[in-house]
């Protein structure tokens, strides 16, 4: 990464109040499970979690989840990590944003978000820091600011998490 790029990286992660992530196809690897019964199961990586838990605990920041999917799975897994900005079926992500960047009092330079498909294109166009797994769709991968090396759902999240970590504990 350029010398330019990594200190505008980091200017942005400073300004961040609060992390929001889409599930399927980052931290997921975007596929889905049946069993012969038509149970839905989904793949996590631990990494992930691990990136909301150090998120909360050296950055000061909150993770929320926002997915199309009404997924009772992503419900339990969010409470595991103790996330509390959950949002399942949310059909416009960027209404959702909006309604929660207002009761938060916060503004949209304040919001990191990563996504990896179309329904996450208009949040991601105002967002004051966005990333996207290394197989994200090209549409994303080209407004994103940031590019993770790992795909969805090994450890894209996490990454992601550490960039805004190591950026708001450096010191100019």
């Amino acid at each position: 990464m350029d010398q330019h790029k990594s200190e505008i990286l980091n200017l942005k992660s400073k300004a961040i109040k609060i992390v929001f992530t889409d599930i399927d196809g980052v931290w997921t690897d975007n596929g889905v499970y049946y069993s012969a019964k038509g149970e839905e199961l989904k793949r996590f990586s631990f990494r992930d979690g691990m990136g909301v838990e150090r998120l909360r605990t050296l950055a000061n920041l909150e993770t929320g989840i926002i997915t199309r999917e009404n997924s009772g799975i992503v419900a339990k897994r969010a409470e595991k990590l103790k996330i509390t900005q959950l949002h399942l079926g949310v059909l416009d992500k960027l209404d959702k944003v909006k309604q929660i960047v207002k009761e938060l009092g916060i503004n949209f330079q304040e919001v990191a978000y990563i996504g990896d498909d179309v329904n996450d294109l208009e949040i991601m166009k105002q967002c004051g820091l966005t990333a996207c797994p290394s197989d994200a769709m090209f549409m994303i991968k080209e407004i994103a600011d940031y590019q993770c090396l790992e795909r969805g759902g090994y450890g894209a999240f996490r990454e992601f998490a550490e960039l805004i970590i190591k950026n708001r504990q450096t010191i100019n």
